[in-house]
């Protein structure tokens, strides 16, 4: 190890910064933000840190001088001119005050690593003052890994420190109970923005504990979460944290083993995915099984393709776990609509084409595909119908029927936005005929109007168009 880290306490500490430009501004931010006493040395200060600083720091208008090296808890060399940096340098480490020189880590006795702040939670990152660049990109990977309200939780659980000892004497059975806490409902609720009800939950998980002694009796929670159209880096961030966290993992036949491997390593899985008449978990003992998981204290991913709420039954699979009071949070994904139309360079609307879009299942609760046909075929609309892959006849034909011109644009997307996607396009009249004999593989997506007929000059993704 290269350095030892450490968080040093600034709090009404007496601080010292030479210069007064760009630099030094960035690392005056840092140091007020933790309280400390600022005074800076320079014949003339930037505009930003004289209108951003004037009245809160101490500022002396002139060339730094040795007498300046006193009784400082830090001291910061951010001038242009080297050897002011390497004078400054030389005198603090003479008296032992720790000192900084920006980007001449040779001339420092410690370094500011990249920060992550969520207060009083810090992460601290550094490659030893070598390569900040790289440090500040890993910082800015790990900022979308941690909620903003990770500071609010650890608050939350150092005011229940002394409370939770008296109820749950062991310090083992203390390490299980907040492992519970930062990895179940309660550490949720926090990271939601629902703090009040997490601060609620965590005293009555103490006050549970006390009855017991146990850590123990936390109940579940179930997590819906929307794993998009097939692409892993259309996840949202909130469903890769969740899925890592999750204790057995529910999921879809349209949820890709790209996505699956996403999930904790030890989860266990199970698969309860559907495809056209045959289930392989009927959909009334998929909603128990959520809340036996939940009520035996696990952590519950119900991976689902897409979004829960569009053709997802995520409305469904909900109603039994708010019956039986067990927490649930739902995670929206990408919609395949969105998604798959995205990847194969066909907009939803367009001024010149369509003004409204629908979307519709080509597969009712009974296996037909009686629709709304009349409203389908309403002019400057894009239709985007999933499930509609067996019905694709029926729909072509329904649509002529009822006004639609047979030289409708149409177009077929298979397995959108995944390394296998293939795009099928032509008309209403024609694309029942261009895709027989062809092995067109679910999942699919049908979208009708004249914006497919972009589709040539907007397609990106490099599909395989027909």
């Amino acid at each position: 190890m290269q350095n030892y880290p450490i968080f040093m306490n600034l709090q009404d500490q007496d601080c010292l910064v030479v210069g007064a430009g760009p630099v030094a501004l960035r690392k005056m931010r840092l140091m007020l933000s933790a309280g400390a006493n600022i005074t800076v040395i320079a014949p003339d200060m930037c505009d930003d840190m004289h209108a951003e600083f004037n009245g809160k720091v101490t500022y002396l208008a002139r060339k730094f001088e040795d007498s300046d090296i006193d009784s400082y808890r830090l001291i910061t060399a951010a001038t242009n001119f080297p050897k002011v940096n390497e004078r400054v340098s030389r005198l603090a480490q003479e008296k032992n005050i720790p000192v900084n020189v920006v980007d001449q880590p040779e001339l420092c006795s410690f370094i500011t690593p990249s920060i992550i702040d969520r207060s009083p939670v810090l992460v601290a990152i550094s490659t030893g003052g070598g390569a900040p660049v790289l440090a500040r990109n890993l910082r800015s990977k790990l900022e979308a890994f941690i909620p903003a309200s990770y500071g609010k939780l650890a608050s939350a659980m150092n005011s229940c420190r002394d409370k939770l000892k008296i109820a749950v004497p062991e310090e083992r059975d203390r390490r299980i109970f907040w492992d519970k806490v930062v990895q179940g409902t309660i550490a949720e609720n926090f990271f939601s923005g629902r703090e009040t009800k997490g601060e609620i939950l965590l005293h009555q998980a103490i006050e549970d504990a006390a009855k017991t002694g146990s850590a123990q009796n936390l109940v579940g929670e179930v997590w819906l979460i929307g794993a998009g159209p097939g692409d892993p880096d259309l996840l949202t961030f909130r469903a890769l944290r969740l899925m890592q966290q999750a204790d057995v993992v529910l999921y879809d036949r349209l949820v890709s083993d790209e996505i699956l491997n996403l999930t904790r390593r030890d989860a266990d899985r199970i698969y309860v995915g559907k495809k056209r008449a045959d289930h392989a978990v009927p959909q009334g003992e998929i909603n128990q099984l959520l809340v036996d998981l939940a009520l035996e204290g696990k952590s519950v991913v119900r991976l689902k393709g897409g979004d829960p709420f569009i053709f997802g039954r995520g409305g469904e699979e909900i109603e039994l776990l708010a019956e039986s009071g067990v927490p649930f949070q739902i995670v929206p994904g990408i919609t395949a609509a969105s998604g798959c139309a995205t990847y194969a360079g066909i907009p939803l609307t367009h001024r010149d084409h369509a003004q409204s879009c629908t979307l519709v299942t080509g597969h009712l609760k009974d296996g037909s595909v009686d629709l709304n046909w009349a409203d389908l075929s309403m002019p400057n609309q894009t239709v985007v119908i999933y499930m509609g892959l067996v019905g694709l006849p029926t729909i072509c034909q329904k649509l002529m029927e009822h006004g639609v011109s047979k030289d409708m644009p149409i177009a077929l997307i298979q397995q959108g936005t995944t390394r296998n996607q293939k795009v099928y396009t032509g008309t209403l009249s024609t694309m029942v005929e261009k895709i027989k004999g062809q092995e067109v593989q679910a999942p699919t997506l049908i979208i009708v109007g004249s914006v497919v007929s972009l589709q040539d000059q907007l397609s990106w993704f490099d599909p395989t168009v027909e």
